[in-house]
């Protein structure tokens, strides 16, 4: 089977929802690695996951649901260029991956989560940002206590109730997120770098 056919299987195969149209166009374009695709629409879904249980708990709260669902959809595009950082630790797809969106003609309001998702701790990162680098690491169930404490407290602000309580509900739903991951751990397998 060709690299093309596999994307194609990546990007459609049953599963994980589909990618938005324009990041799946986008993607081909790049000649993304099929893993690539796969671990895009693994986090993608979580985010979907995290950003729908948000609506319930908390229907007043100010998020960009779009925007944290096209940022969880593109927060590795720059592996297309950097693909050794698919299968090894490294972030200089992170700049790429900005830069690359910007090129494509993405927003740079949407662009940023290619940044920004490996910098949870910088002063100016809005919780949508919190949310993708969220996403990206309960898809396979690991949980980092700092980040999901920046989210906790953004959540504690928005409803007035404590953190304790945000917390307790919180940590419920990603535990529950994170059941998934054997499942959608073996998806991403399924596709070569």
């Amino acid at each position: 089977m060709t690299i093309p056919d596999l994307l194609h299987r990546a990007l459609h195969d049953p599963g994980p929802r589909p990618l938005p149209d324009a990041v799946a166009r986008l993607l081909r374009t790049l000649d993304a690695p099929p893993r690539l695709a796969a671990h895009l629409r693994l986090v993608h879904e979580v985010a979907y996951e995290l950003t729908d249980w948000l609506a319930r708990q908390q229907p007043t709260l100010q998020l960009d649901r779009e925007a944290v669902l096209f940022g969880a959809a593109t927060h590795d595009v720059g592996k297309t260029a950097h693909v050794c950082e698919l299968s090894g630790p490294g972030s200089a797809h992170e700049k790429t991956g900005q830069e690359l969106l910007l090129a494509h003609g993405v927003a740079p309001h949407l662009a940023r989560f290619a940044a920004t998702h490996a910098a949870w701790t910088l002063p100016d990162v809005g919780l949508e940002d919190l949310l993708v680098s969220l996403a990206d690491k309960i898809w396979k169930n690991k949980r980092v206590t700092e980040l999901e404490d920046l989210v906790v407290r953004r959540l504690a602000e928005a409803s007035g109730r404590t953190v304790w309580e945000e917390f307790l509900e919180f940590d419920d739903a990603l535990t529950a997120v994170g059941e998934g991951a054997e499942e959608r751990l073996a998806f991403q397998a399924a596709y070569p770098v």
